[in-house]
């Protein structure tokens, strides 16, 4: 019976622990493997299964706005710890890191559905940048198969323990150059950090509203959602 109740109160403590956070979405398993350091995935598909409190976190509604204008049907969460001691200016270090657009180009990519390694993006150019506040704006051209031409809104916001980064297509997109399927503001990739306590904590978070298409809605959903999860999860391994 002791140790029943050594249990009970052990589950409670770990979980109150996370829960300022996180919310039921985020599993036990899944939080253990968060505290040893896992990258964790998860096709998540709706907004309304996502693991985080918005309102316990720096720039948390300022993300959860973003996806509710987005609506998506399609969405994927990739989380990460990272200690807080010895990586005081990851804050910094993201920002940097996310600034440096030309280096998006030959991001390693594993398709799937041919078994091959490519260049998530094949080309990364800023167009304009600008500054306003504690905000970045920035404005660049990529190339990303299978659907090619890429614009996007690139903005930044830092606080002094918190990133938010959000990208934005502006343009309508096309699957292999055979019909449209991403209409203009319908797909963004986001990373929100901050910190929660001992831990740094890397929040990615992306997805898209696109139309159900006969035949091809399987391919372009595992297509957007692996170029997605492949975009964060190589920000995060580079801290």
């Amino acid at each position: 019976m002791k140790r029943l109740i050594f249990a009970f109160t052990l589950l409670f403590l770990t979980f109150s622990v996370y829960a300022q956070v996180f919310n039921e979405k985020l599993s036990e398993e899944d939080f253990s493997k968060l505290k040893n350091g896992e990258l964790l995935v998860k096709n998540i598909n709706f907004q309304k299964n996502m693991s985080l409190n918005k309102e316990k976190i720096l720039l948390g509604e300022n993300l959860f706005s973003e996806i509710t204008k987005l609506s998506p049907k399609y969405l994927a969460e990739v989380i990460q710890f990272k200690p807080y001691q010895g990586n005081e200016d990851l804050p910094a270090r993201l920002e940097e890191t996310l600034n440096n657009v030309s280096d998006y180009a030959g991001i390693p990519y594993y398709s799937e559905h041919s078994g091959k390694w490519y260049d998530l993006y094949k080309s990364a150019e800023i167009v304009s940048s600008k500054t306003d506040g504690e905000k970045k704006t920035i404005i660049a051209d990529l190339i990303m198969e299978p659907f090619d031409y890429v614009n996007e809104r690139i903005e930044i916001t830092s606080q002094s323990e918190a990133v938010l980064y959000i990208a934005t297509n502006t343009n309508k997109l096309r699957y292999l150059d055979k019909f449209d399927c991403i209409w203009p503001e319908k797909m963004k990739i986001c990373i929100l950090l901050f910190r929660d306590g001992d831990n740094w904590v890397l929040y990615g978070l992306g997805g898209a509203n696109v139309p159900r298409i006969p035949f091809f809605t399987e391919r372009i959903q595992t297509s957007l959602i692996n170029r997605i999860n492949t975009f964060c999860t190589y920000i995060f391994k580079k801290f």
